[in-house]
């Protein structure tokens, strides 16, 4: 079983969904496909049909996180600098294509929010990064084409 590398706040957050899921989304559901049922005749009742495919969801949604958390490796995140890339740390990039300095966090793929400077250790650019060191540079194959970055500060 492949571990899945995970900060402790992180997992926590699925632990938080998985419990809400369980206590109060579940338990709603529940009620709602009793309720519909009172209506009388299934096979016309849209709300009934709704709330199934809503458990259904629901049961789908849980299953996901339990095997999520299963898998969960907590890795400690120390603060300060370092001298090479690796999990939690956060990287300032040169992209010497378009002359823009990006800054992104190495995290865990439940953690990867791209839009908010958080990528996944397993993506392309997360790959070339980890082990890597302030200067050097690093090619990385994107679906818009090959990008070359250079690493400035890791932090």
């Amino acid at each position: 079983m492949e571990r899945v590398p995970i900060t402790k706040e992180a997992l926590e957050k699925l632990r938080a969904e998985l419990r809400q899921l369980k206590k109060v989304e579940r338990p709603k559901n529940i009620k709602a496909i009793k309720d519909a049922r009172a209506h009388g005749d299934l096979s016309e009742n849209a709300e009934y049909h709704a709330a199934k495919e809503r458990q259904s969801l629901i049961a789908g949604k849980l299953a996901e996180i339990e095997d999520a958390i299963s898998r969960c490796e907590v890795i400690e995140v120390v603060p300060g600098p370092t001298d090479r890339v690796v999990f939690g740390k956060t990287v300032l990039l040169y992209n010497i294509d378009t002359e823009e300095e990006k800054q992104y966090q190495l995290l865990g793929k439940y953690e990867s929010d791209p839009e908010n400077g958080k990528i996944s250790v397993n993506s392309p650019l997360g790959l070339a990064l980890i082990g890597r060191e302030v200067g050097d540079e690093v090619k990385v194959n994107t679906p818009g084409g090959i990008q070359e970055f250079e690493i400035l500060e890791i932090y």
